[in-house]
């Protein structure tokens, strides 16, 4: 009973969405995949051009367009242990995708930063955010044809394995995200600009620092 409720779940999880949807997410059986598809979106559209003002200004309407999924998904609570660890999983790739949008569109308007560096960081953002996504794919391997004979061990090992390794992904974008800020202080400190740094990006106990 719990092996099948367990693949209800993460079949729920990983229900097929549109690529663009237009309306507030409500049901839970397209969250995750709107995550993926957001996340998959932005990598693409950091790729379609140089990361100039206007093409990052169409990536923050991507994801603005997605966040809708990331809060929802947030809010799901009732899941059977195994199924929220999945959550956890596609929850942090959402996460990701929000640390790159926001301080990326703070880096962009600091002048501590040239336009070379900044295409050097958004390309950074972009393929950190694509491995993540691309972790996923193996999520979706419990729930094909092919692999309904996988014990519950099998199971746990693989959405283990990519919890981990997503997890990794996490930490290491903020990590990113704080060495760079660091670059930005450590300018603004030799031009005595300290101060504006700081309101742009938050104080040092404040999220991603």
């Amino acid at each position: 009973m719990k092996k099948a409720m367990f693949m209800v779940l993460v079949a729920i999880l990983f229900a097929t969405v549109p690529m663009k949807a237009q309306w507030v997410v409500s049901d839970p059986t397209n969250l995750a995949q709107g995550i993926v598809n957001t996340a998959q979106e932005i990598v693409q559209t950091s790729a379609t051009a140089a990361n100039t003002l206007d093409s990052f200004k169409e990536v923050q309407k991507v994801y603005q367009q997605g966040k809708e999924y990331y809060d929802a998904l947030k809010a799901v609570n009732n899941l059977v242990k195994d199924a929220r660890k999945v959550q956890l999983t596609v929850l942090m790739v959402g996460d990701i995708s929000e640390i790159y949008v926001v301080n990326f569109g703070k880096m962009m308007n600091d002048p501590n930063f040239n336009a070379q560096e900044l295409n050097a960081i958004g390309f950074g953002y972009s393929k950190l955010l694509n491995e993540s996504a691309e972790l996923l794919k193996e999520l979706k391997q419990i729930i094909t044809a092919s692999s309904l004979s996988l014990n519950d061990k099998e199971r746990m090992d693989i959405i283990d394995k990519v919890y981990s390794d997503v997890k990794k992904y996490h930490s290491l974008v903020r990590y990113y995200t704080n060495k760079n800020i660091s670059v930005s202080l450590i300018r603004a400190k030799k031009a005595n600009d300290t101060k504006r740094v700081l309101e742009l990006y938050g104080k040092p106990n404040e999220k991603y620092w």
